[in-house]
């Protein structure tokens, strides 16, 4: 890796998270905080993103290294794993033990089908 894509991959990351918190506030805005809506949305999203851009590496149809900056950079700063945990582990200590599991199971199931839909859209 050279140190230019090392550079954008870094750029990238602070770009996803920036984009995160936007979509995050705005969610929060118009939803409301009683469930984490954002995080559940950022996370399908940004799996979709990774799915596609993975697909277009692995056809060579996107280079690798646009690869390495669109998701390592991008979809990992913009996606995280780390909030939906602490998120449904307040949903379960609230006493909101559906709202949690739901959380939970929505975010995996959701994510994951989301990366299979980009990986097929980049069979397109």
């Amino acid at each position: 890796m050279t140190a230019l894509v090392l550079v954008a991959v870094a750029i990238a990351g602070g770009v996803g998270a920036a984009l995160r918190f936007v979509v995050d506030g705005v969610v929060r805005e118009r939803v409301g905080a009683a469930y984490p809506l954002g995080t559940l949305l950022i996370n399908v999203t940004g799996s979709l993103l990774l799915g596609l851009v993975s697909g277009l590496v692995a056809r060579h149809a996107l280079g690798a290294e646009w690869g390495l900056v669109l998701g390592t950079g991008l979809c990992g700063g913009y996606t995280t794993f780390s909030t939906a945990s602490v998120e449904t582990v307040r949903l379960v200590s609230d006493g909101r033990l559906g709202a949690g599991a739901g959380h939970a199971l929505g975010m995996l199931v959701g994510s994951v089908l989301a990366a299979f839909a980009g990986l097929w859209l980049a069979t397109l």
